[in-house]
């Protein structure tokens, strides 16, 4: 694949009102405990799932014959916040080293972070760990503390001395751009929810929706950009990526559906992705056209549309496309992914089977 955006526990020291997850946010005492636990719990399973290679074929810079470059893709590690004392050292630490033991370099390994918790120490022990870019993704209006344009230029030069200190280098392009492959390691970048960023109308998701913070209208198709669901089944080349919660639930974008497609705690990443490629609603989802991902199911794209209208709690009127693929999921998707997940459950049988079977076939001595 070319990018996965693990989400390693819920866990954070801030409650943003304009979060995309209820989930993320302070827990203390026991409810921190359990939260940390199901992180620790979940966390060997899901790198074990992943791929064995961690590549991709990259459609858009094929070399002089013609054939398509392997590329090594990306994992994004974030909360929550990452590097929250709770989560740093049981978790987040023990993740990177999993993952590089188990792709031995073949991979790069983003932290994202809101930033406030760096020190001297926390970088030096990321870098130490094969960490190819940090992710500073709080400068925004949103993040109390960082109202206003001086104060975020205050935030981000500040980082950038603390990451200068360290030999890292600003990475010149967007995050998601696949230029990035050409770049040389250890970077630094920054990002938030700024009203020119393309996260900047906000999901219909978390507290963004409860504090009706939302903009995004029909016209706002979330699906068919980065973080998005585009392309998430072709797992092969450029442009795929996949969402992962603590717990190994998967999602085929960052905004995240109704309902996940499978979990890591029980199967492999592509079996769960090859399982879903011959699914009309996922192949739309794959396209970036959730409109069009009933017509298969008796929902053609009026009433997907119309399945896109709601009322926000403020009372005010909504559209969004993720409002109509929500409410498609609930109301038609269950079936199809949880006879996706009895497939894989009878594959998995069969192979352990196969070898008794064989045995039991072979001729006596």
């Amino acid at each position: 694949m070319e990018s996965l955006y693990y989400v390693m526990s819920f866990v954070c020291h801030r409650h943003c009102r304009h979060c995309y997850d209820d989930r993320f946010r302070p827990y203390v005492r026991d409810e921190l405990e359990a939260v940390v636990e199901q992180a620790q719990r979940s966390f060997p399973a899901i790198v074990d799932n992943l791929p064995e290679r961690f590549t991709y074929l990259d459609r858009q810079s094929p070399d002089d014959n013609g054939a398509l470059r392997e590329r090594v893709g990306r994992i994004v590690l974030s909360g929550g916040e990452a590097l929250h004392d709770a989560v740093r050292e049981r978790v987040t630490y023990k993740v990177i080293e999993r993952l590089r033991d188990k792709y031995r370099g073949q991979v790069r390994i983003v932290v994202q972070t809101t930033g406030d918790l760096l020190t001297d120490d926390i970088v030096e022990e990321l870098l130490a760990r094969g960490v190819f870019s940090i992710s500073v993704a709080g400068v925004d209006d949103y993040h109390v503390g960082m109202e206003g344009r001086d104060r975020q230029r205050a935030f981000m030069s500040r980082l950038t001395e603390l990451f200068e200190r360290h030999g890292m280098r600003a990475a010149p392009l967007a995050v998601g751009h696949s230029a990035w492959q050409e770049l040389e390691g250890p970077l630094f970048s920054f990002f938030g929810a700024t009203p020119d960023a393309w996260i900047g109308k906000l999901w219909p998701r978390g507290r963004a929706w409860r504090n009706a913070l939302s903009t995004a209208t029909l016209a706002d198709n979330f699906c068919n950009r980065w973080s998005g669901a585009l392309g998430f089944l072709d797992h092969r080349y450029d442009g795929s990526e996949v969402s992962i919660e603590p717990d190994g639930s998967v999602y085929p974008c960052c905004v995240k559906t109704r309902m996940p497609i499978g979990s890591l705690v029980e199967d492999k990443l592509i079996d769960i992705l090859d399982s879903l490629r011959d699914e009309p609603a996922y192949q739309a989802l794959n396209r970036g056209d959730p409109a069009h991902m009933g017509l298969a199911y008796g929902w053609d794209e009026a009433r997907l549309v119309a399945a896109s209208h709601t009322t926000m709690p403020n009372g005010a009127r909504y559209a969004n496309l993720c409002i109509g693929c929500d409410r498609f999921h609930q109301a038609v998707l269950g079936p199809v992914i949880e006879a996706a997940r009895a497939r894989r459950r009878a594959a998995r049988r069969s192979e352990q089977d196969a070898p008794a079977q064989f045995v039991a076939g072979a001729p006596a001595d």
